[in-house]
């Protein structure tokens, strides 16, 4: 037990659910460390693009669950950032983490997707109440289902246990800033990897359509497979039946990756990483319009108000 007490304690969460091969290997490798006390708070099933969507009005279900290398899991019905709330509520668990990490997300979190990210919310909702936290991503090429496989996730843990022992050394000295987290990127050529880069967020975004369908499970498998969409709908065997013109159904379909036209800075993450580059990028909750826009704004105010004052007259 005092040997216990000494370790770190980290909260480990996800968006891709607690049965995630990104999350297992994340507590498989740092429980091979044996240095950290490791707790789990997890969705129960997959809680992707859910942003930082927080469960309000109604209760969510706890489960406890057994998972190697761990004091304490529990799975959860909730959001990412609900995870995580609840982690460190100290409802749950004894103690408050030193750290939380959220991943390893299945695909990498980069510049406006950011927003989208149920990984970087579960991050971001520790450093909301104080507490330094982590969001990992592993890149995907190719979003093909299955392409990704367990050795893949244990080796991008790999190369991230030096950063995240470094941030528990700066944690215990008190020296760790408290006005940002990290989000982390791993490139997947990573057994290759040039090293790790500190970045900042770019202005990437992952380009989305729509696409009718005509049944419910044409939309899931087209949700599962992303660009590799079949064009014939699949037959239902009478389960589920063909929409009708009062019901439609329409499901997003990836369609590429895209920069913002004046987002040419090299040091952006979607760009290193690209690089094959383990990018680090220093992220905070607040983001300020950018200086143009704010002496556009500045002007249009004044003429706004003077504006009001003479048709007051």
């Amino acid at each position: 037990m005092e040997e216990e007490k000494k370790k770190a304690t980290i909260l480990i969460t996800n968006d891709d659910g607690i049965n995630g091969d990104g999350i297992r290997a994340l507590v498989k490798t740092l429980a091979e460390t044996n240095e950290y006390n490791i707790y789990v708070c997890a969705p129960d099933s997959e809680k992707s693009c859910i942003g930082h969507c927080i469960t309000w009005l109604n209760p969510i279900n706890v489960k406890p669950l057994h998972i190697d290398g761990t004091i304490s899991s529990f799975s959860v019905s909730g959001s990412p950032a609900d995870c995580t709330s609840l982690g460190i509520s100290q409802t749950l668990f004894p103690t408050l983490p030193d750290l939380v990490i959220s991943g390893i997300n299945n695909g990498d979190n980069t510049g406006y997707d950011i927003f989208y990210s149920g990984t970087v919310a579960g991050a971001r909702e520790a450093f909301f109440n104080h507490i330094p936290s982590i969001s990992i991503s592993y890149y995907r090429p190719d979003w093909a289902e299955g392409m990704c496989k367990l050795h893949d996730f244990i080796l991008a843990a790999q190369v991230c246990i030096p950063i995240i022992s470094a941030v528990l050394i700066e944690i215990k000295n008190q020296t760790y800033p408290p006005r940002c987290f990290l989000n982390i990127n791993v490139p997947n050529i990573v057994a290759n990897h040039k090293g790790y880069k500190l970045t900042k967020q770019g202005k990437s975004i992952c380009k989305m359509g729509w696409k009718q369908v005509t049944t419910e499970t044409e939309g899931r498998k087209m949700s599962s497979n992303r660009t590799n969409i079949e064009s014939e709908p699949p037959k239902t065997n009478g389960t589920i039946s063909s929409v009708s013109p009062e019901h439609l159904l329409f499901v997003r379909e990836v369609v590429g990756s895209t920069l913002d036209d004046d987002d040419d800075d090299d040091d952006t993450e979607y760009r290193s990483l690209q690089e094959g580059y383990i990018t680090v990028t220093p992220l905070a909750a607040l983001s300020d319009a950018e200086f143009n826009c704010q002496t556009f704004f500045k002007e249009w105010l004044r003429s706004v108000s003077e504006l009001s004052s003479s048709s007051a007259l």
